[in-house]
């Protein structure tokens, strides 16, 4: 496709998280330590500040907002009284957590870094966590190249992650117990390297390309169906949402590097329509 995206939003240093819910986006400004809520009329207001950078959003079957804190590897849900912690992950993953997709029966999976990759540190294989709706924390897949976005299909049945590092999609059928099984390629990437995801209604994936300057859609094999190019900036994360669920947000910056990012403020939420409409989770 050639659609040219509009600017919806800038002046943020590193959009993030992007979440469609209850008729607005919602996105995490990484390096400046805020959430956000979007319309599509561009009105932005700030739902909540975290000192520790907040990454993956999420809710609960009962509307309760989740914000995975980063830099303290904790899960925190919302309330009237401010955040409170659902899960401390600090025991399990040694660097920061980051992405996150809830299912519809509240169990949460949050990727890690799974090395200091902000201060040069090569990439280790790491896990994927399952934090259940009790607080209780499980490894649900192990041996990943850098979990980042993620989705669950329809049907509740498949979880599809970017492996950053890996240079592809791996898809994993979800156990009963909320444990990954099953690991297949859903789609080799030969030399982009992915970040965050969504997934549309033929099952396509939008892949934010980290260093390529572009989002690509795949479908299961690999194929690549439309390329939306993005000139002297980068895709990190991507959703589709709208009143039809056909427009595709997308959180640009010039860089991912914190003290870049903050300093340039050059972060953007950009959006375009597309022919098909977002499906799934989230």
């Amino acid at each position: 496709m050639t659609a040219t995206p509009a600017v919806l939003l800038d002046g943020l240093a590193f959009p993030e998280g992007a979440r469609w819910h209850d008729g607005a986006l919602y996105f995490s400004d990484m390096h400046d330590g805020i959430v956000w809520r979007l319309t599509t009329a561009g009105r932005a207001t700030k739902v909540l500040e975290l000192p520790a950078l907040p990454s993956g959003l999420g809710w609960l079957p009962d509307g309760t907002m989740c914000v995975v804190s980063m830099e303290d590897r904790r899960l925190l849900r919302l309330t009237e009284d401010g955040p409170q912690i659902l899960a401390d992950l600090s025991g399990v993953a040694r660097y920061v957590i980051n992405d996150m997709v809830i299912d519809r029966t509240g169990r949460a999976y949050i990727g890690t870094f799974g090395c200091d990759f902000n201060n040069g540190d090569p990439p280790c294989p790491t896990q994927v966590f399952c934090v259940h709706p009790d607080g209780r924390v499980a490894i649900a897949a192990d041996g990943i190249q850098f979990p980042n976005g993620s989705v669950i299909t329809p049907d509740g049945r498949t979880f599809i992650v970017a492996e950053t590092f890996g240079e592809c999609l791996s898809a994993f059928d979800i156990a009963e117990d909320g444990s990954l099984g099953n690991r297949r390629v859903f789609g080799a990437l030969q030399g982009l390297v992915p970040d965050g995801i969504c997934l549309d209604a033929d099952g396509g994936v939008w892949i934010a390309c980290l260093g390529a300057n572009r989002m690509i859609r795949m479908i299961d094999g690999g194929t690549i169906t439309d390329t939306i190019s993005l000139p002297g900036r980068d895709a990190f994360a991507c959703m589709l949402g709208g009143t039809d669920r056909r427009d595709l947000f997308i959180c640009t910056a010039r860089s991912y590097v914190p003290a870049e990012t903050r300093a340039q403020r050059g972060g953007k939420i950009e959006v375009v329509r597309v022919a098909i409409p977002g499906a799934g989770l989230p």
